[in-house]
Parts: C-alpha cells; sequence; structure tokens
C-alpha cells in the first residue's frame, strides 16, 4: 500500500524518535514544515527512557544525568516544565584499599576540594593543576573546545599525562569519574572531549527531571501536531524518497532524515542510496554498560546527593547512585532506589552479575546492602559511541540528495551533540528542499 497525499504537501520523514529525530522535528514543525516521525518502540527517547515499576520505582534505562550548561539543550528545552533535581557536585570515591575520601566541589572549587595537603587523590601539584584547568576552559566556548585538537591523535589519557597529573589522582580522580562519563576507564576517549566535558561540570550543573530521564524526550514530542508521531512502526528499507515500513505500507516524503542509533543505521543506510555511501564511513563502535537496581530501605539514604565512585581496577560497581535521594519521586514512599552502573564487558549472566554486585555493595555501605532487592538489570550495548582521537567534531550529516542522518555517533557521545546534529539537518532542508 502506497500512501500518499493528493493536495497536502510531502512531509519530511524522520526515522527514529530518539533525541536528534525529535529536535529535527521540532525545528522543522516552528518553521512551518510537515514532518513525520516513525519510531519502532512503543514510546519516545531512544536510548532516553524511563520505565515505572509496579511498586513505583522510576528506572532510567541506564544512569544518566543532564547536564545543564549544554548549549543545545539550553536552546531547546524548557527546564522549568522538568522540575530539575540537582546532584552535589562532587563525589565519594572508593579507594582501592576500601577507604573513602569526599571531594565537595572538586572541579569547581579544586582548593577547597584537595584541602589536605595529604590528599590520597593527588599531589599540591596536582591540585594546582585542576586549578590551571579551570581557568583554562572558562576561556573557550563550548564549540571551540569540542572543535579543538581534534585532527590530532591525543587521547584523554595522553592530554592528563602531558598536564602533569601524578599517576595517583589520574587513578583515584580522573578514571573513576570520566571514565564513568566515557564508559571508558582506559581514558582512551578524545582529548578534546574530555575538555569539553571538564567545561560543563565547572559551569554547570548535574541534574535529572523529577519523573526521570523519558521526561526530556516527551516534553519534545508534546510539541508537536497530533499524529506527528507514529510509534510501533519499523521502517524496513529507505528506497529514495520512498520509506518502506515492516508492514509494507510505503509511504512518500519530501526529504528523509534517518535519526537511528547503531545497528539499526547501518542496516538501513546501505539500502538507502549506493551514491550516498561514497562518503558515510563504517559504522562506529559502541561502549556498553550495564545498569542494576536495587531497593533499599529509607534508612539506606545518603542525603549528600553525592555520586560514589570506585577507583578499584577489579570492581564491578564502578559507580553507585541514590536517585530517589535527589528526586524523591524515583522511589515510592518509604524505599530508596540505587542504580549500579558497570562499564564494558563482564561475562555474568544477571544472576551472577546481581550477586557479585551485592557482595561489593555489602562491603561498601555494610552487610544489610546483601539483602537489598533487585529491580531490574539493563543491559545497554549501544550505550555511547565510541569517540577516538583524531575523530572529526562532526561527520557528515548529508548523505544525499534529499537524505540525511542525524545523531550522536555521527559527532561526539552526548545529548548536546544528538540535539545539534538534529538542528542542523532541518537548517539543511529548510535550505535544501
Amino acid at each position: 500500500m502506497m500512501t500518499t497525499a493528493s493536495s497536502d504537501p510531502l512531509p519530511t520523514i524522520i526515522i527514529g524518535a530518539g533525541m536528534a529525530g525529535l529536535a529535527c522535528a521540532n525545528y522543522l514543525h516552528r518553521a512551518g514544515r510537515p514532518v513525520l516521525l516513525l519510531e519502532a518502540a512503543d514510546a519516545v527517547g531512544g536510548r532516553v527512557r524511563t520505565d515505572v515499576t509496579p511498586e513505583g520505582f522510576h528506572l532510567d534505562r541506564g544512569f544518566q544525568v543532564l547536564l545543564t550548561r549544554y548549549p543545545e539543550v539550553e536552546r531547546l528545552i524548557d527546564y522549568g516544565a522538568l522540575d530539575l533535581k540537582a546532584f552535589n557536585s562532587g563525589a565519594v570515591i572508593r579507594l582501592p584499599d576500601g577507604k573513602e575520601t569526599t571531594l565537595q566541589n572538586p572541579l569547581q572549587r579544586p582548593m577547597a576540594a584537595f584541602s589536605a595537603l595529604t590528599s590520597r587523590i593527588g599531589t599540591l601539584p596536582d591540585k594546582l593543576r585542576i586549578l590551571s584547568l579551570v581557568k583554562h576552559v572558562h576561556g573557550y566556548t563550548t564549540g571551540q573546545l569540542i572543535s579543538r585538537n581534534s585532527t590530532n591523535r591525543q587521547t584523554t589519557l595522553d592530554f592528563l599525562r602531558h598536564y602533569g597529573w601524578s599517576e595517583q589522582i589520574i587513578d583515584n580522580f580522573f578514571r573513576p569519574f570520566f571514565g564513568g562519563v566515557f564508559l571508558d576507564r582506559s581514558l582512551s576517549t578524545a582529548a578534546n572531549f574530555f575538555e569539553f566535558v571538564f567545561q560543563q561540570f565547572v559551569i554547570g550543573e548535574a541534574v535529572v527531571p523529577a519523573l526521570g530521564m523519558q521526561q526530556i524526550p516527551e516534553q519534545l514530542a508534546a510539541r508537536l501536531p497530533a499524529g506527528t508521531v507514529r510509534l510501533n512502526s519499523p521502517v524496513a528499507t529507505v528506497e529514495g524518497l520512498t520509506v518502506r515500513l515492516a508492514s509494507g505500507e510505503a509511504i512518500e516524503a519530501a526529504a528523509v532524515v534517518v535519526a537511528v542509533d547503531g545497528e539499526a543505521a547501518a542496516r538501513l543506510l546501505p539500502k538507502a542510496t549506493d551514491e550516498a555511501l561514497v562518503s558515510t564511513p563504517a559504522p562506529l563502535r559502541w561502549r556498553r554498560t550495564t545498569c542494576t537496581y536495587f531497593a533499599a530501605p529509607a534508612s539506606a539514604s545518603r542525603p549528600d546527593k553525592l555520586l560514589r565512585l570506585n577507583a578499584s581496577p577489579t570492581g564491578l560497581a564502578h559507580n553507585v547512585a541514590f536517585p530517589s535521594d535527589v528526586a524523591p519521586a524515583y522511589a515510592p514512599a518509604g524505599q530508596r532506589l540505587v542504580s549500579v552502573s558497570t562499564h564494558g564487558e563482564h561475562g555474568l549472566s544477571e544472576a551472577g552479575l546481581t550477586a557479585e554486585l551485592r557482595r561489593e555493595l555489602a562491603a561498601w555501605f555494610g552487610p544489610e546492602a546483601a539483602g537489598w532487592p533487585h529491580l531490574r538489570t539493563y543491559e545497554l550495548p549501544f550505550a555511547l559511541p565510541e569517540y577516538p582521537a583524531g575523530q572529526p567534531a562532526r561527520q557528515s550529516l548529508r548523505l544525499g540528495a534529499h537524505l540525511y542522518r542525524c545523531g550522536d555517533y555521527a559527532a561526539y557521545p552526548s545529548l548536546n551533540a544528538a540535539l545539534a546534529a538534529g538542528r542542523e539537518v532541518a537548517e539543511m532542508i529548510l535550505i535544501e528542499n
């Protein structure tokens, strides 16, 4: 069946209602262009999804935060409507010997955070270098930082060592903190992205919407006309300006935007047009993470609202958060939500991973943690695209005549990049079509 309109202009069809696709649709709709989003899943958001359990826990699919000074987020998102709740700036770091060190505002107030000259996190010169980098990133815009040195081969680890930081602070602070942000404790992520993210933590806050991260894409979807988003509508092929759904339905488009992630993009793009693939790089590799949720009694509350980081290279609990201490609606009354992230391959079954995490949590938080009920485990093989040293800050978004792509995999791994790609594709369409 071919779907056409006899008099109405053809829509731009956007395949995928994740953050990039929703951003593209919003900018096109603002300009008066008809848009149709086709989403294979049962809700919008892509990787930004929140499940609500029968007990009333709000579970983001993977531990996620919103950085408030992302320029594309500030441009598009209504913060007030999300009722944002902020983590405190800092972290509690569990050192390899089991002892803990609390760092309050390590990036915003580095000398206060590393106040003790004998701090096991870093040396006095390390503290001064933190202060130096804070001043350095204040001198650049976010765009300048993300494009800075994007053509060289310097990794984050190269940058840190070249800057002069000791292996002590690299292992005890930078690997657990930024390794968690990048899902890359080896710190092989490009140095220019490290500078960009460092700046975001210096100038802004890490927050979550009161009811979960999915409130962000739902806000964007709600701004579109009724019928613009079609859920449960997987696309089988793109044939020129004809989009064919798995159901067999074919829809004609004025332009086509492929706004899906990972393997889905790799499957669709080769079928789109051979000419478009000339400048299209091979699919990127992806970093994976596993997010395991536990329920805890109210007595397990951590009122400091700080993230817990594990500096041990052998631990499975790489970071631990108590989201309901920041946003109380994440858990039902009288209970607390515990989020545990394990990055990379772990080689364990869900039951095996849960048992090992309970053992680590008991050593960290006391024997009662061994009895915390397991709520759910999310295996996320496509959590973030890799961003290796030397990769350009943005790859081509125009793939051919009337064919475009958008997503952070074509730029750098962040919500900011996804929204920017969506906006830039919309601007191209408005000029070219």
